[in-house]
C-alpha cells in the first residue's frame, strides 16, 4: 500500500470514527489540515500580511480562526451587506468589498454609520460608480467619508483589445487609466481613495497542471510565464500614478494559487487567499503548491443498482464557473471511486463506480470534495469541525444564520 493510499485509509477511518452519531448529509472541516493550510500560507507570503477571501469560506468562525492566527489581516467581502454583518457581528474592522455594489439600502446604511465607514471600504472602476453612490448614500455634504479602492485590471493583452486573457473585470487597465480614475476620486468630494487592487485569475486562478491535459497545462503555464512579468512592470506603474494623486494604504492582489508570486511583486502590500485553508479539488492542478485536503461532505449509500456501483443520496454540489467536469465534486473516501459520466453529479442520486464500490453497502458514506471552496457552505447549515477523530464544535455557515449574500 502507497503512503498515499495509507493516509487516505486513514483519513477514512478518522472522519467514520468522528462522526457516527451523525446522518449525512453534512459537512466536516478538518482543523488540522485547516490550520496547516493557514501556515503555510503565510509562509508563501513572505511577510505580506494576508486577507481572507470569505467568498471561499462563508463561515463566520473560520474566517475568525484565520484572522487569529499570525499574518492574516483583514477580510475581502464579495457584497457590501456581506461588509457590514462582519463589522457589525465583530469579525473584522478592516473589510474591502471585491466587487462594485448597486446596494442602495446598503450604501445609505454605510454613509449614515461612522464606524461602518471607516471600516469598509468600497471597489471602484469608473465615475459612474461614484454617481451611483452619492445617488443612493446622498451627497458629501449629507453622509460619511466613503473609503473606495480602485481596480485594475490584470488580465494579459499580448496583441492589445483582440487577445483578452484573464478574467472579464475592471475597464482600468493602463496606468494612465488607473491615474485618471484616481484624479477623478480625488477630486470628488465625499471619497477617500485608499487601496489599489488587481486579481491576476489567470494565474491565481488556473492551475497549471490539470490532469490529464497536458497540451492545456502546457499552455497555462506559458500565459503564466509571459502574463506575470508584464502585469508587474503594469502594476508598478500604475501603483506610481495612483499615488500621484493619493496616499495608498494598501495595494491587493493575488490569490491562493499566486500566493508566493504576487507577494514577490515590490508594488504588492498584502494578498488575498481564502481557497486554500479549505484546499478543494480545483487546487489538485497547482503544481507549485496543493493546500491539504481540508473541508469534505458526507453522503449516505442507498442502493447498489448494478455489479461494481454504488447510488449516494444527492451529490449534485456543482461549482460555478465554466460548464465542465471539473465543477463537478470529487468522491474522495473511500479511495478508487468515480463519478459515471453520462450522469454525474445528480439533483437527487449520483451512482459512484471504481474498485471501491463493490465494498459499499447501504447506509455506508462516500466522502466528498467540492470543486471550489466556500460554495460548499451554501448547501449546508452547519459544519462540523473536527480534530483528530473527534468532533470539537459545530458551527452555522453563511447560509446556517439565514445569510445567503448571492
Amino acid at each position: 500500500m502507497s503512503n498515499a493510499t495509507s493516509e487516505r485509509v486513514a483519513l477514512l477511518t478518522r472522519y467514520n470514527r468522528a462522526t457516527v452519531a451523525l446522518d449525512p448529509p453534512f459537512a466536516v472541516v478538518d482543523l488540522d489540515a485547516f490550520d496547516a493550510n493557514a501556515t503555510e500560507l503565510v509562509k508563501r507570503s513572505a511577510g505580506k500580511p494576508l486577507r481572507v477571501a470569505s467568498k471561499s469560506v462563508r463561515c463566520r468562525h473560520l474566517i475568525g480562526r484565520a484572522l487569529d492566527g499570525p499574518g492574516w489581516r483583514g477580510v475581502m467581502a464579495y457584497t457590501l451587506a456581506e461588509a457590514v454583518w462582519l463589522v457589525e457581528s465583530g469579525v473584522s474592522e478592516d473589510v474591502l468589498v471585491g466587487y462594485p455594489t448597486a446596494d442602495r439600502l446598503t450604501l445609505r446604511t454605510l454613509g449614515t454609520d461612522p464606524k461602518l465607514a471607516a471600516s469598509v471600504t468600497l471597489m471602484v472602476d469608473s465615475p459612474e460608480q461614484l454617481d451611483f453612490i452619492d445617488a443612493a448614500a446622498g451627497g458629501s455634504a449629507a453622509r460619511e467619508t466613503i473609503r473606495v479602492c480602485l481596480e485594475l485590471d490584470a488580465s494579459w493583452r499580448p496583441v492589445g483589445q483582440r487577445l483578452h486573457v484573464g478574467v472579464r473585470r475592471s475597464p482600468v487597465h493602463s496606468a494612465e487609466q488607473a491615474g485618471a480614475l484616481a484624479a477623478a476620486v480625488a477630486g470628488r468630494p465625499g471619497y477617500r481613495l485608499v487601496g489599489l487592487m488587481s486579481y491576476e485569475a489567470q494565474i491565481a486562478g488556473l492551475g497549471d497542471a490539470p490532469a490529464g491535459q497536458r497540451a492545456r497545462g502546457a499552455a497555462i503555464r506559458f500565459i503564466q510565464r509571459r502574463s506575470m512579468p508584464e502585469l508587474v512592470a503594469r502594476r508598478g506603474a500604475a501603483v506610481a500614478a495612483v499615488r500621484e494623486h493619493a496616499e495608498l494604504e494598501f495595494v491587493n492582489g493575488g490569490g491562493t494559487g499566486s500566493v508566493a508570486a504576487t507577494s514577490a511583486d515590490p508594488a504588492v502590500t498584502e494578498v488575498t487567499a481564502g481557497s486554500g485553508l479549505y484546499g478543494p479539488a480545483l487546487f489538485d492542478g497547482y503544481r507549485a503548491w496543493r493546500p491539504r485536503p481540508a473541508a469534505f461532505f458526507a453522503l449516505p449509500v442507498v442502493r447498489r443498482p448494478a455489479p461494481g456501483i454504488a447510488t449516494v443520496l444527492g451529490g449534485g454540489w456543482i461549482a460555478s464557473g465554466e460548464t465542465s467536469r471539473s465543477r463537478q465534486p470529487v468522491p474522495w473516501l473511500p479511495e478508487g471511486l468515480s463519478l459515471i459520466g453520462t450522469e454525474g453529479a445528480g439533483e437527487v442520486q449520483t451512482p459512484v463506480t471504481g474498485p471501491a464500490a463493490d465494498a459499499l453497502r447501504v447506509g455506508d458514506r462516500v466522502w466528498f470534495r467540492h470543486a471550489k471552496a466556500g460554495e460548499l457552505c451554501e448547501h449546508v447549515d452547519t459544519v462540523h469541525l473536527v480534530s483528530g477523530d473527534r468532533i470539537v464544535d459545530t458551527v452555522p455557515t453563511y447560509r446556517g444564520e439565514s445569510r445567503t449574500f448571492l
